[in-house]
C-alpha cells in the first residue's frame, strides 16, 4: 500500500537532527584542530601555483633564451661542475622553455646547491637562485621540518581538509539547495557562515581534487610502506621501482665529466619531444648516468617521457608516459593536478583564485566559531587575538621575508625562513597586548605597505632595460593587492 501525503504534514528531514548536530560538532572540532596549519598550507599553496612565474620575477634581470644547442648544454654543465669543485653528486639542468626561459645549471654537493644561468654559448653567469620561491614552496610542501615528517604532517592536513569537506556537506543538508542564498548586510556571523558554505559548494570539485592530491603527495612514504608490506614483504625499493627510473650500477671510481652531446643525438632517434630537463647522477664517476625528461607534446596530465643513458651514451632505460598503466598515470599526474600546472596561464589563475577562496574558508571557519561563542555569552577574547595574529601575521611575515630577500644580494631560503619566523613570532607576541581589532588593522596596514615597498623596490633593483615582462605582471599584482589591503582599513574591521 502506498503512503499518501497528508496536507500540512512536515517533510521528514533528509538526515536526523541528532546526526547532523554530531557531524557539525565533529566538523568544527576537526577544523579547529588543524586551523593554523590548514590556513598556512592553503595560503602558501595558492601562491606556489605561480612558482615558475615567481622564479622569473626574482631573476627578472637575467637574459632569456628560446632554445639552446647540445654543445652549449655540455659546456655549461662542465663549467658548473668545475666551478663547484670536488664531490658533486648531482647536476640539475633546466632546458629553456615557456615556463622558465633559461639554461639553468644547479649542482648538488651533500645537499648544498649552487645555481648558474648560462647564455646561448654555454658561458656561465652567477644567478638563477630563487631563495624566496624556494622558501615558500618548501614551507608549503614540508613546513621546513625534516622532509619526511613535514610531508607527513602536510599530508594529514590534506586528509583533515577532505574530511572537513565531507563533514561540512553532511552537517548542512540544505547546502546545495541554498547554493545561491546569501544573507548580506545583517548579522556578521550569519554573513560569514553563508560565505563559508557558498564557497564550499561553488568550488567543491576543486577543493576535493586539491585536498585528495595533497593528501596522497604528503603521505607517499606511508603509502609506499604499506604497499611494500602488503606486496613485497616490506621491500619498499620494489615499490619505488614501479614508478621511478632505475639507478645506475654504483661505481665510484673517478672519471671525466659525462658527455651529453652523443646522448642528445641518440635521444633524437627515439623521440621528437621537447627536452625539459636533464638530471645527472654522479657525473664525475664511472657509475655516472643522465636522465632526460622529455615532454611528449600531448595534452595528457602525465606527459613526460624518461630516457636514461649510462656513461658510454647507451640508452639503458626508457619509459613513455603513453605506455604507462593507470596507476603510473595517476602517480605522475598528482603534482600537476595539485598545483594546476596544466592548461596554461588561465588554469593557473583559476587555481590561484580558487585557492585563495579555500584559504578564506580555512580562515573564516574559526572566525564563525569564535563569533558563535560570543553570541552565546561565552566569548574567547584570547583566542580571538591569537587567531587575528595568525591570519594577518602570515601575509606580513611572507611579504617581509620577500622584502628582505630582495634587499640582500646573498640571500638564501634559510634567510627568508629566519625573517618569516621572526615576524610570525612578533605578530603572535602582539596578540598578548593588543586587541584582535588592532592586531587585524595593523596586520593589514603593514602587509599592504610592505607589498607596495616590495613592488616598487623590485622595479628599481631588477626591472632594467630588457627585463623579463613577467616581472611587470607580478609587480602589478603586488601593487593591487597592497592597495586593496590598505583600502580595507576604511571598512568596519574584522577581528580575523
Amino acid at each position: 500500500m502506498t503512503d499518501v501525503p497528508v496536507a500540512g504534514r512536515k517533510r521528514r528531514p533528509l538526515l536526523p537532527p541528532g546526526f547532523v548536530a554530531a557531524v557539525l560538532k565533529g566538523h568544527s572540532g576537526l577544523g579547529l584542530a588543524f586551523a593554523a596549519i590548514l590556513y598556512l598550507v592553503c595560503l602558501t599553496g595558492s601562491i606556489a601555483v605561480f612558482a615558475y612565474e615567481l622564479q622569473r620575477w626574482e631573476n627578472a634581470d637575467l637574459s632569456r633564451l628560446d632554445a639552446v644547442s647540445p654543445e652549449a648544454v655540455q659546456k655549461a654543465a662542465l663549467a658548473a661542475v668545475a666551478a663547484t669543485g670536488e664531490g658533486v653528486e648531482h647536476v640539475f639542468i633546466t632546458i629553456p622553455g615557456a615556463e622558465l626561459p633559461w639554461l639553468k645549471i644547479t649542482t648538488d654537493v651533500a645537499g648544498t646547491h649552487r645555481d648558474w644561468i648560462a647564455d646561448a654559448d654555454g658561458a656561465l653567469t652567477e644567478g638563477g637562485a630563487s631563495p624566496w620561491t624556494e622558501f615558500l614552496t618548501a614551507l608549503h610542501i614540508h613546513l621546513h621540518l625534516p622532509r619526511s615528517w613535514g610531508m607527513f604532517l602536510v599530508g594529514l592536513t590534506g586528509v583533515a581538509l577532505l574530511s572537513s569537506l565531507i563533514s561540512g556537506l553532511l552537517a548542512h543538508p540544505r547546502i546545495f539547495r541554498d547554493a545561491f542564498h546569501l544573507r548580506l548586510g545583517g548579522s556578521r556571523r550569519l554573513q560569514e557562515a553563508d560565505l563559508h558554505n557558498r564557497i564550499g559548494v561553488w568550488a567543491l570539485p576543486f577543493h576535493v581534487v586539491v585536498s585528495l592530491t595533497g593528501a596522497l603527495l604528503g603521505l607517499t612514504t606511508l603509502i609506499v610502506g604499506v604497499l611494500g608490506l602488503a606486496v613485497f614483504q616490506g621491500d619498499t625499493e620494489k615499490v619505488y621501482a614501479l614508478f621511478v627510473p632505475p639507478h645506475p650500477a654504483d661505481d665510484p671510481r673517478p672519471a671525466p665529466m659525462l658527455d651529453l652531446v652523443p646522448m642528445f643525438a641518440e635521444l633524437s632517434r627515439h623521440t621528437d619531444g621537447r627536452i625539459e630537463s636533464i638530471f645527472l647522477e654522479h657525473p664525475t664517476e664511472m657509475g655516472g648516468a643522465a636522465l632526460f625528461n622529455v615532454d611528449d607534446g600531448s595534452d595528457r596530465l602525465a606527459h613526460t617521457d624518461a630516457y636514461t643513458f649510462d656513461r658510454e651514451g647507451k640508452l639503458f632505460f626508457s619509459k613513455r608516459a603513453v605506455d604507462g598503466n593507470v596507476g603510473e598515470g595517476i602517480i605522475s599526474s598528482l603534482g600537476t593536478l595539485h598545483f594546476g600546472w596544466f592548461g596554461g596561464g588561465l588554469v593557473k589563475i583559476a587555481y590561484g583564485l580558487l585557492g585563495f577562496g579555500l584559504t578564506y574558508m580555512a580562515m573564516n571557519g574559526v572566525t564563525i566559531w569564535l563569533a558563535r561563542r560570543r553570541d552565546k555569552g561565552r566569548p574567547a577574547p584570547g583566542w580571538e587575538r591569537v587567531w587575528a595574529a595568525t591570519v594577518w601575521g602570515q601575509p606580513l611575515a611572507l611579504t617581509g621575508a620577500a622584502v628582505a630577500v630582495l634587499a640582500m644580494p646573498a640571500a638564501t631560503p634559510q634567510s627568508a625562513l629566519l625573517i618569516w619566523g621572526g615576524l610570525t613570532l612578533a605578530a603572535l607576541s602582539a596578540a598578548a597586548f593588543l586587541s584582535a581589532e588592532i592586531v587585524s588593522r595593523w596586520g593589514r596596514l603593514l602587509s599592504g605597505l610592505l607589498l607596495l615597498v616590495l613592488a616598487l623596490g623590485h622595479v628599481l633593483l631588477r626591472m632594467g632595460p630588457g627585463a623579463d615582462p613577467m616581472g611587470w605582471v607580478i609587480n602589478a599584482v603586488l601593487l593591487i593587492t597592497g592597495a586593496l589591503l590598505l583600502a580595507s582599513l576604511r571598512h568596519r574591521p574584522n577581528p580575523a
